[in-house]
């Protein structure tokens, strides 16, 4: 199918169910995560735990998600996604539910350690569900807002839990969110299944996923200098979208002498600028761009552009013009999950598509959004916070450098693509 055929065909009004489907239940997965740390307070003092169990009781779900993504996106590719999906937010919610329960700190943490199996595989299998029922031109605005998506997950699973927990006690809130995913679960095989979803690929001009060719071809997962350097461009990129969110809080209460909760406040409306920038880059880059070679080297501009903005941002004293480049930089700190997407469903069979995910995800995860708060934390100790966050333009750089060796990508690649 020639491009401009492709961008001929119309969206079909199904897909859209699918989307606002699997997307709520991606809300509802980091709700479920999240809805923990607005109850930290409560829990210390009921229990008298420790900062460091509670610290274990938040990242447990963050290991739980790095060791099984892979396996169970494999799993699921064929097992078939539909009844997969649901029975990962099944699990989620009553592990919440088990949490809103536990009598003590075992309980809750393992029903922590089951919220991180449901959630394992949801990121990189929902994803494949929503790009398989929409044209390919779309592709890297699907992959921007799934990930927005998380954001917005994260900021309500603390604002709703903190409000729950402040007029009925922590258990409720864990309740609320618990019985809004189940519900979901329930409708979304009502509404969503395997075969509705192989006719909308086939209107959306895209080949319909067979599970059962799932396991053949794992080989085109790393094939070709493209998607290996999409997978470690990527992951460099979010290291910076993993640290800035991390630690803009604790700067802006040191060098703008805010409260905590003001901090809290203006780090959550950076937050909010971020999920934003992925979803209206994603845009660009399918409007604009649709060739592998081209998103690279939109991705390339992307990089670059962060780390100039934030380099220049942090030798700026404290005020509105740092905030004003600030600002931009984290605009354009995830900015790259578009294209990096669109090119790894672009590059791999869609019968994989959910593991080929996985694998971005897994990179994203271990060379960013992981090792990005930590290390910057430990140079912080070193050389201070400011010092520390004037390192962080080097991570873009380096992702720049990668993408543009992706782009250097063979014209057999490319075909295959397409």
């Amino acid at each position: 199918m020639t491009e401009a055929t492709e961008r001929q065909l119309p969206i079909p009004r199904y897909a859209w169910v699918v989307f606002a489907l699997t997307f709520g239940l991606l809300i509802s997965d980091y709700m479920a995560r999240q809805v923990l740390n607005a109850v930290f307070p409560l829990l210390k003092s009921e229990w008298a735990l420790s900062d460091s169990q509670l610290g274990l009781l938040s990242g447990v779900v963050a290991i739980m998600v790095g060791l099984l993504t892979f396996p169970l996106s494999l799993i699921a590719d064929r097992w078939g996604r539909v009844k997969s999906l649901t029975a990962m937010a099944i699990l989620w919610s009553l592990a919440t539910l088990l949490c809103a329960v536990a009598q003590n700190y075992e309980q809750m943490l393992a029903g922590r350690i089951l919220v991180g199996v449901g959630e394992a595989a949801y990121g990189s299998v929902g994803i494949a569900v929503v790009v398989s029922a929409f044209p390919t031109r779309l592709r890297a605005t699907l992959s921007a807002a799934f990930m927005a998506g998380g954001l917005l997950g994260q900021v309500l699973g603390v604002a709703i839990g903190g409000s729950v927990a402040a007029s009925h006690g922590w258990r409720m809130a864990f309740m609320v969110i618990a019985l809004s995913g189940l519900a979901l679960a329930v409708l979304y095989p009502i509404l969503i299944g395997e075969r509705r979803l192989a006719a909308v690929a086939e209107k959306a001009g895209q080949q319909p996923y067979e599970r059962k060719k799932a396991f053949p071809k794992l080989g085109s997962l790393f094939a070709g200098r493209t998607l290996k350097c999409v997978y470690v461009g990527s992951g460099l990129q979010l290291f910076v979208a993993g640290a800035l969110p991390a630690w803009l809080p604790t700067y802006f209460s040191r060098y703008y002498h805010l409260p905590v909760d003001g901090a809290a406040k203006l780090a959550a409306l950076f937050l909010a600028i971020c999920g934003v920038g992925m979803i209206v880059t994603g845009m660009i880059s399918d409007r604009m761009f649709s060739s592998p070679e081209q998103r690279m080297k939109l991705a390339v501009g992307y990089s670059l552009s962060c780390a100039i903005l934030l380099g220049a941002a942090l030798m700026l004293p404290a005020g509105p013009p740092q905030l004003m480049l600030l600002g931009l930089a984290i605009f354009l700190a995830a900015a790259t999950a578009g294209p990096a997407g669109a090119t790894v469903a672009g590059l791999t069979p869609a019968a994989i598509h959910g593991t080929a995910f996985a694998t971005l995800t897994l990179a994203n995860n271990f060379l960013g959004l992981a090792p990005g708060p930590i290390l910057t934390g430990w140079l912080a100790d070193q050389i201070g916070l400011l010092g520390a966050l004037r390192w962080l333009p080097v991570a873009s750089i380096a992702a720049a450098l990668v993408f543009l060796a992706a782009r250097q990508s063979s014209r057999a690649e490319v075909a295959f693509a397409e």
